[in-house]
This record gives structure tokens, sequence and C-alpha cells, in this order.
């Protein structure tokens, strides 16, 4: 199957922002490479809208001509998607002479079929300026919305397509000067010929998103008028018609054939033809945009379409609705927004496609704040992704340094297998419906299921005991990490061809199928030492100087044995993964040793060592202590020994030794936890996502700037025991 993908053209006026990356060009670029795994020929392209008003005035403003502005922010652009890993066949330019001839040729072959025709039309003209203004150098009030300062082309507000008499007060952009309208003689497209055909071929999209079609039936239905596609302005595409010499085509019928010219140029290019995407009609057009260009994509473009012939219909137009910041919609005209260079030098790429595509715009305006991105990057794809991918990666190098074979499964071992599959096919039919958000959470549901399955398996101990099982369950999780990779690849594909390359593969990920996410790895392959595939994002609210201090690690208790000079001491031998330790307890009153053992606590780690009654303690168990029960405190479910306990999603580090009496000065205690508040010794509002299944279980809070929660990723810390409310750990 052809696949071609036409990606909205930015003006280029300045550079790119988060909301034109998660609106149209993430979304595009996740289709175009699930659809080349896919096996499918795929064509995508975009490029800089160079023409028009938004780059005289820019120019004007600058002091420069727009040519200076163009090749500016082109460079800037295209740097932006290349670093971003936006995908593009051909990123291509409007200002280019092989776009304007397409233009020219178009615009002649609609002249000669009707559709193009002479005729007069009232325009705003400025009496301080004397000239003519085109619509986007009158501002007013929208007629719609109330925006004040809506163009005269579209209301930057609400979406909607304005000519300039619409507006209330309008006045010059330049020097603010009240308009006149006055006639001028221009070349319109008979919009209205073709009204009925768009109506029947719009009723047969029902594959489109809702937003689309009643955003399009909303335009349809209130009568297609006549469009002028010429203006009175010196930057563009000449008219190729005489008497027309000083006026220009208009931008909004320019730039829409740029996705046809690219596709030429890319041809032209590469020794390929244009045709097999736009003639041959067996291929679909996918179209990728935000909502204030629908119409252009579903009444416009294709109402040129029909009246030129031959060439191929949208077949889906992608609108996503607009991401906000701070309440307001990301405007380059109007300055709100975050920027993509600034962005990309400070975040990984990844990052910031992750963020995009588990927050992309779908169905509704999306709020961005930093405290989100934070949070989203750090939660989901480092603690729950990459940390899961780095112990399966650096387990399997360091014990087997290859594929180990796949010896007899087990239920949970068969479970891991069909999860794998249910979730390429789950994905597979998300991505083909354009479905991204329900994609990802598909993909992100894998990486909880293999959280649980290597914390089930246990393979630190089965490399003990059961080297056989332990080669099994590794061999499996290496190919929970491959699918991943592979179903993975459209969203974050820096990182997937990192975790590609450490599984011992030589090639690209990209050179592979959809379907290699289920095939079953070489064994004897020889595995690459990964490194740690992210740092986390670290924010200046979040430098905690007493849990910067801690060093908490899960540990579990190997034997336990009376101290030979003190009645409520015992001698516990702790495994803490790649260390043994020993630590004094005075927990004798509250426990056997038979509870003690083969179970799993949470110990100080680097608390000073100490000799109690001869014994050299290096460390101390934590519990939780109200007086009345004390309560050794563990995490929820089996976790990996040595692994550090998180506050917030901080781990601890503390790399110094740290005293006795600066301990017993951390404020520790005991909660009971109840939606995203922790009853202890007062009510606290714990500033962290909490799991739903944390809800109603008791936890532990260390006091820092805030109340921070004790977990480890989704695995709560909690004292083995009920305890009182507000009870010490100790």
């Amino acid at each position: 199957m052809r696949v071609f993908i036409g990606v909205a053209w930015p003006y280029a006026n300045g550079v790119v922002h988060l909301g034109h990356i998660m609106g149209a060009y993430l979304p595009a670029d996740i289709f175009a490479r699930f659809q080349r795994l896919m096996g499918n020929e795929v064509l995508m392209v975009s490029g800089s809208d160079e023409h028009g008003t938004p780059i005289t005035l820019t120019a004007e403003k600058e002091g420069k001509s727009p040519q200076e502005i163009v090749d500016r922010f082109h460079r800037i652009n295209s740097e932006v998607m290349e670093k971003l890993g936006i995908s593009f066949d051909l990123y291509y330019r409007t200002s280019d002479k092989n776009h304007e001839e397409v233009v020219k040729k178009f615009f002649l072959k609609l002249w000669d079929k009707g559709y193009l025709y002479e005729n007069t039309m009232l325009l705003p003209y400025c009496p301080s300026c004397h000239r003519f203004l085109p619509d986007r150098y009158v501002v007013g009030t929208c007629p719609y919305c109330g925006y004040e300062n809506a163009h005269g082309d579209q209301c930057d507000n609400c979406g909607r397509t304005l000519d300039p008499k619409d507006l209330i007060e309008p006045k010059c952009a330049i020097c603010g000067t009240p308009t006149e309208f006055k006639e001028s003689k221009h070349i319109f497209f008979a919009l209205s010929k073709l009204e009925e055909p768009l109506k029947d071929w719009v009723s047969k999209q029902e594959h489109w998103r809702d937003n689309v079609r009643r955003f399009t039936y909303q335009f349809i239905n209130a009568g297609l008028k006549d469009r002028a596609i010429t203006r009175d302005i010196e930057w563009g595409v000449e008219v190729p018609v005489e008497g027309y010499e000083e006026k220009r085509i208009y931008v909004w019928f320019d730039a829409v054939i740029g996705y046809l010219s690219a596709s030429m140029e890319w041809a032209r290019r590469n020794g390929e033809s244009w045709e097999k995407f736009w003639i041959d009609k067996e291929a679909k057009h996918y179209y990728f945009l935000g909502k204030d260009n629908i119409p252009f994509h579903t009444i416009i473009w294709p109402a040129m379409l029909m009246a030129h012939g031959e060439l191929n219909l949208p077949y889906n137009v992608v609108a996503n609705e607009y991401l906000q910041f701070s309440g307001q919609k990301f405007s380059k005209s109007r300055g709100i927004g975050v920027w993509m260079p600034e962005l990309l030098e400070n975040f990984h790429p990844d990052m910031i496609r992750f963020y995009g595509s588990v927050n992309m715009p779908e169905l509704r305006d999306f709020n961005f704040t930093w405290d989100n991105f934070i949070s989203t990057v750090n939660e989901m794809l480092i603690d729950k992704f990459a940390n899961l991918m780095h112990r399966i990666l650096s387990f399997a190098y360091r014990q087997f340094g290859e594929v180990p074979p796949r010896g007899k499964m087990d239920t949970v071992d068969r479970e891991a297998i069909k999860t794998i599959m249910q979730t390429r096919k789950n994905m597979e039919k998300y991505l083909s419906n354009v479905e991204f958000k329900r994609a990802i959470k598909e993909w992100l549901n894998l990486v909880r299921f293999g959280n649980t399955y290597f914390v089930k398996k246990k393979p630190w101990e089965l490399c003990k005991n059961n080297r056989e099982d332990c080669a099994t369950a590794i061999n499996i999780s290496l190919q929970i990490a491959q699918a991943l990779a592979v179903l993975g690849a459209p969203f974050i594909p820096f990182t997937s061809e990192k975790i590609w390359h450490y599984l011992g593969y030589d090639d690209s990920i990209f050179q592979h199928h959809w379907n290699d996410s289920i095939k079953n790895l070489p064994i004897g392959q020889k595995l690459r030492e990964p490194q740690h595939l992210f740092k986390k994002i670290e924010r200046e609210e979040e430098q905690y100087d007493k849990w910067a201090q801690m060093d908490i690690r899960v540990a579990r208790i190997k034997k336990v044995e009376d101290h030979p000079d003190a009645e409520k001491l015992y001698i516990v031998h702790l495994d803490l993964g790649d260390e043994k330790r020993i630590v004094v307890a005075g927990l004798k009153n509250y426990y056997t040793k038979e509870e003690m053992e083969n179970r799993e606590v949470l110990v100080l780690y680097n608390l000073e060592p100490a000799t109690i009654r001869g014994v050299k303690s290096h460390g101390m168990l934590l519990a939780g202590d109200d007086g009345e029960v004390v309560a050794l405190l563990k995490p929820e479910k089996d976790v990996p020994p040595g692994t550090r306990v998180q506050a917030n999603g901080i781990e601890c580090e503390g790399s110094k030794t740290l005293r006795f009496k600066k301990f017993k000065k951390m404020k520790i205690e005991i909660v009971d936890i109840v939606n995203e508040t922790a009853k202890g010794a007062e009510e606290y509002t714990i500033d962290y996502p909490i799991p739903n299944e944390w809800i109603g279980k008791q936890g532990v809070v260390f006091h820092d700037k805030k109340p921070l929660i004790l977990h480890i990723n989704e695995v709560l810390i909690t004292p083995d025991k009920k305890v009182r409310p507000g009870g010490t750990v100790r």
C-alpha cells in the first residue's frame, strides 16, 4: 500500500513551538514511522510557507527583505524537525522556483476549465500608508468570539475564517489607522460551483474524527462563497495572466499546492514517480494539522483538486485541538508558547516526543505546564520504562552476556508472550485508526506488565538457585524489551534504536518490520553493555536537603541469630544484591527469628557503623512505632535487594555517612493514604500522583520542604502491621 502524508506548512516568520509539534508534526511522524514499519511505501512532505503577509509583516518590522526572513526561519525550523526526528521525505519551501512553476500550471488548469474568473471586490485601504491592505494587514474584533486582535483572514482565537469586512472596527496593522474599503479587480475561485460535489464527498467520510466532520459541516452548511485568489502584494507567486503584474497569488491557494509541488520535487531529486502517490487511486492521502486549518484541508483543497481533476482527494484529515499555555492557545503571532529550539537545547528529543504522545490534544484542548512536563517524563518515561529497560539489559549482560535459551515455561512466562502479542495487535489497530493516545497507553501497559513480570520472576534469586529457570526468565524479559523497542519506535525512535543496539543487533530498527516485535531473539546473540537511557529532570523545588542525605535500600533477611550478650537484640544477616551485611536490631520483643527470615525489609544503608555489645552493625533496619506496635517497613511487592527507595519520585542517593544524631532529627512517620492526602500526626497534601492501588493503605512520609511519600516506582513502602497514624519511624 502507498501512503501519502501531508503536514501543514508553518509560516516562515518565526520558530515553531510545542503547539505546532504536538498538533501536527509529531502525530504525522508517528503515523509515517508506523506505516513504514508495516512495510508500506510512504511519502511524507511539508515545508516552510514562505509567501503571504505574515512574512512581509515580519520583514517590515525588522527592516529586512522577505527573503532574508524566510531563509533564516526555514533554516531554524528545518533543524528543529531534524533534531526531533520528524522523518520527512522532503521538507520543502514555497519560495522555490519549481514550486512557483507548479502553482502557475495548477492556476492555468483551473483557469482553462472555467473555475477561475475576474471580478471586482471591496478591499481594505489604508489612507495613511496609501495602499490596499492584504487581509493579514487588517486587525479588529472578531464578530464571532469577540477576540480584539483578530486578523482579516482568520481569528487566531476561535479559528474562524474571516473577511476584513467582517471585523468590528478594522484598522491597519502597521500604523493603526482605521481602514477604508475601495474596489479592486481580482481573480476568484468559483468555490460555489463545487458545493454539491463537496457535500456529497464529505458525507461519505465517516472515518474522519468527530471534530473534523463537525467543523466541516458547519463551514459547508453556511454556504460556500467564491474566494479571491489574488492579492495586492509584491511578495509571492506571480499571477500568470496579463494585467495582474502588480498582484500575487493569494497564499492560501499557493500553500496547499505545496503538497503536490513537494511530491514532484521529491520525485525529481530521487528519480521516483510522484504519480504513483497522486494519480494511482490505491494510494491513500492523510493530512495532519491543527483545527484552525480544517476548512482549508476538508473544503478548499479538496475543491481545488476536484476542479483540477485526476489527482487524489484526501482520505483522512487528522486535526488536533489546541495546546494551551496558562489557559491561552499556543500562538506564534501572539508570542505565546514554548519554543522548540530552546526546548531541544535542554531536553532529549524523545522526552519531548513522549510527553507530546501522552498528552496529544486529539479530542480536546490540553493545558501545558512545566510541572506536568517534568512529572510525565520522570515518572512515566524514566521511572517506569527506562528503569525497566536498564534492569533487564544490565542483568542479562552481566549474568549471561548473550541471549540465553528459553527452557520450560510456566504460566507467568506464557502470559508474558501472550501480552506481547496482544499489545502488538491492539497498537496496530489504534495506530491504523490514527488514535495515538490509545496506542501509547497500550505500550505503557506493556511497560507496567514488564515491571511486574521481572519482579515476579526474581531473576536475582533464580540465578543463584536455578540457572536454567533464570535463563528462561531473562530470555522472556529480553523479548519484552525487544517488543517495547519495536512498538515504541514510532514514538521514541532514538531510544528504541539504542535498545535495539544493546540487544545485539547491528542494523537499524527501522530496517525491520512491525511484526519483528514478536519474533524470537536469536539464541546466543551477543548483548552490548547498556548505559542509562535518560537522566532525570531536576527541578529546584525537588532539591530536598534532608532527603539528599539519606540512602535507604531494600534488603532480604537471610539469617537471624540471638545476640550473645544482649537479651533484646538480634544479629541480622542481610542480602543487598551484590553485598552482604550484618546489622544489630532491637526487635526480639516484637518478632521471632522465623517471622523475620526470608523477608524484605528496609535498611538505612549509609548510617555510620556502630559496635553494639561487641558486634559491629553496618546500618539499621527501619520500623514504624506508635508506642504499642512496632512494624518493620517493607516494599508492598517484591523488588530486587539493593534497590534504593524513592521519595516523590526522587531516588535517595546519600553518598556521605549519616550520623545517628542527625538521623534522630529527621521526621518520618506512618500515615493513612486518603486520595491525595496523608493522615498522620496531621493531614498532609501529597504533591505526587498517587496510584489508585495505594489509596486506603498505610504509607510512610518523610518530611523535608514538604511531605514526601516513600515508594519504589509504583511499589508503596508500608509497615507490615497496622500502626497508628502518626507513629514514628526509627
